[in-house]
């Protein structure tokens, strides 16, 4: 579910499988206001719910820094994709 007001537009934080680490996310980001969405969530109705094509956590363009920051320091930097060079 979209959370909060988007301004410019939203970008791609992280894709996962992991319906518990996206819960987790999700209360990160509600806790610190950051608005995102949960992209590809009813894919499994397609896939057979097989979890094969990975769920995005997409936030507010503005809050991309503040989003991976907070999952840095909630221990799951690991999760998250190497950061793209500005203007891509």
């Amino acid at each position: 579910m979209l959370k909060g007001m988007v301004s410019k537009g939203m970008e791609e934080l992280l894709r996962t499988n992991d319906p518990v680490l996206i819960s987790f996310l999700e209360s990160l980001l509600d806790e610190a206001r950051i608005a995102h969405f949960i992209a590809d969530g009813n894919m499994s109705i397609l896939e057979g719910s097989l979890a094969m094509i990975p769920r995005r956590v997409l936030v507010d363009s503005d809050q991309i820094i503040k989003a991976r920051r907070i999952v840095t320091d909630a221990g799951l930097g690991h999760e998250l994709p190497a950061e793209r060079p500005t203007g891509e």
